[in-house]
């Protein structure tokens, strides 16, 4: 079968291998879509301390179960619609006991330790079931929207943090595909106020602005974003701000321009190379600001945004603007650099 490869960083490759075999505890999926996102693209390009040998990429995964193995859990049957979780936490530390499975201390993950999607064939591999990551898609859902859960996962366990009320004035850095996420889950879920969605790329600012219609637009390539944001709050400031990018200056704005009580989800993780912001521990002092690390995601929440998907709450089949045949799998990486399409997926 045909598999994105990672050797090392610079060096992946679509080549054939062997179709995987489907061990006694295990699930064998055909993979229908396996989606894309930045992470992929850091992949690629500087490899991840995780993934330690040639490995399949590829973590939003979905697809049609053709195998299970005798010892499986979960009672799966051939031709069932599945979604694959990404990050696998496992089930028995300190912080799975506690509830917090996203911040599992021995999570493993799709792409990663195990082979992933970006393949004719994947293995869902037994610590996947064993925390009921494998999720049966909902009718009327489609493959490339189930891929696209796990992002969507992931933004709901941001949010869920933030207390998000009615009304609330509410900033997102990052016209991406996770901003755009941000947005739906914001307006649809939490019944927010004013919205404003900013970056620093204007054709990417005005694709996601007519898929999800924030309230209104900053530009911060030609725009002081703060100074614009105490502007247009009569100078008192968002009271939730999401940073969905990994740039330094994002978080720094984010605690410049939050209201009393704000509420502020560092949501993109920064270069390892460069982690440390300048922050003005008075503001949070006197403002009673509440910053929020975010972290992958739960099983639960990506069990919540198939819910989600499937009951129209919060659609995603419009933000999925590209699709790419598995053969042209590294042009989808391209696009995705080059913020040409809000979410591109994969299809085998």
């Amino acid at each position: 079968m045909k598999a994105l490869r990672f050797y090392a960083p610079g060096d992946v490759r679509l080549e054939d291998v062997p179709e995987p075999v489907c061990g006694p505890d295990e699930v064998k999926i055909k993979v229908k879509n396996c989606s894309t996102c930045g992470t992929d693209v850091k992949i690629r390009n500087n490899g991840h301390v995780n993934i330690t040998r040639v490995t399949t990429m590829g973590h939003e995964v979905a697809g049609e179960v053709v195998e299970v193995g005798a010892d499986a859990l979960g009672g799966f049957a051939v031709g069932d619609r599945v979604q694959v979780i990404a990050a696998v936490p496992c089930g028995d530390c300190h912080e799975c006991n506690k509830g917090w499975m996203e911040v599992c201390a021995n999570q493993t993950s799709v792409g990663y330790q195990y082979d992933g999607g970006f393949a004719e064939y994947m293995i869902v591999p037994k610590e996947v079931l064993k925390v009921d990551g494998l999720n049966r898609i909902p009718d009327g859902v489609g493959y490339d929207e189930a891929s696209a859960a796990e992002p969507f996962a992931c933004a709901i366990n941001a949010q869920e943090q933030l207390g998000i009320e009615e009304g609330d004035f509410v900033v997102v850095f990052g016209a991406g595909p996770i901003g755009c996420m941000h947005i739906r889950i914001a307006r649809g879920v939490h019944k927010a106020g004013t919205i404003v969605l900013v970056d620093i790329n204007a054709e990417r600012l005005a694709m996601s602005a007519e898929a999800v219609h924030p309230d209104l637009t900053i530009d911060a390539s030609s725009v002081n974003v703060v100074e614009e944001v105490m502007r247009l709050t009569d100078g008192r400031g968002a009271d939730v701000i999401i940073t969905a990018t990994p740039a330094n200056i994002n978080q720094e704005q984010a605690i410049n321009m939050a209201a009393r009580n704000g509420r502020i989800s560092f949501f993109g993780g920064l270069p390892k190379t460069n982690p440390m912001i300048e922050c003005d521990s008075n503001l949070v002092h006197y403002r009673q600001l509440h910053i929020h690390g975010a972290n992958g995601s739960a099983p639960a929440h990506h069990k919540r945004a198939l819910e989600y998907i499937s009951t129209g709450q919060i659609p995603v089949k419009d933000l999925i603007t590209r699709h790419v045949p598995l053969e042209n799998v590294l042009d989808a990486f391209d696009i995705v650099a080059k913020g040409e399409a809000i979410k591109v997926t994969v299809e085998p």
